[in-house]
């Protein structure tokens, strides 16, 4: 049976919903990028980045192919490909008693994807950032 908290993540991805992160982040979060060297902390920077990631990855190509369980946290593989280059991920996922994720970490493979992501997250992040 799948955890709640994962239930809750495939549902906001599936339909890249950004705004179901509000109440599926922890406040103290720690996203871990596979191209930024220090976690980012908080709701509101790893909200930024997976709204990022659901708009850069979440294209029709994109799928889930393997789910492992522990008691707080999951290992998600996913699959996608993006201007001709396949994508082969993992998102690890810790979460709390209440459900809400605590860590959430992405590990990208081969070097050309994690270049292609490092290269459209970044615009994508730049569009996003507030403006001084």
């Amino acid at each position: 049976m799948q955890p709640l908290a994962i239930e809750n993540w495939h549902k906001a991805m599936s339909v890249r919903n950004a705004s179901a992160l509000d109440t599926l982040l922890a406040d103290d979060v720690v996203f871990q990028s596979p191209v930024v060297h220090s976690p980012q902390v908080g709701k509101p920077i790893t909200k930024v980045y997976l709204t990022a990631a659901m708009e850069v990855l979440g294209n029709d190509k994109f799928r889930y192919v393997g789910e492992w369980y522990g008691d707080t946290s999951a290992v998600l593989e996913f699959e996608t490909e993006i201007d001709g280059i396949k994508i082969n991920g993992i998102d690890m996922i810790a979460w709390n008693d209440a459900g809400q994720i605590t860590n959430f970490k992405v590990m990208v493979r081969p070097l050309k994807a994690i270049n292609k992501l490092h290269e459209m997250m970044g615009a994508l992040l730049m569009k996003m950032a507030p403006k001084a």
